[in-house]
């Protein structure tokens, strides 16, 4: 388990996304991030992670500028979707 008590920061701050990187000893692009919450998938995005932005409502894409990967309407859009 990871938490951002061990920083004391919050997302979409860059360094909570690094607690993924640092731990598993990864680059960003090796990670998926996968998220309800646009805001967070901007983030992650912005950090350089691969993105998904799970869009249930149909709700516009508030953060043109730092597009998801893909949009899907579930978690089951997500099969066979990174490799």
């Amino acid at each position: 388990m990871l938490s951002v008590d061990a920083i004391g920061m919050f997302k979409p701050r860059p360094e909570v996304y690094a607690l993924v990187t640092g731990r598993f000893q990864l680059a960003p692009r090796e990670v998926v991030f996968a998220s309800s919450n646009r805001w967070d998938v901007m983030g992650a995005a912005n950090f350089g992670f691969r993105t998904a932005w799970i869009n249930r409502a149909g709700m516009p894409d508030e953060y043109d500028e730092l597009a998801p990967e893909i949009v899907v309407r579930g978690l089951d859009g997500l099969i066979g979707r990174f490799s």
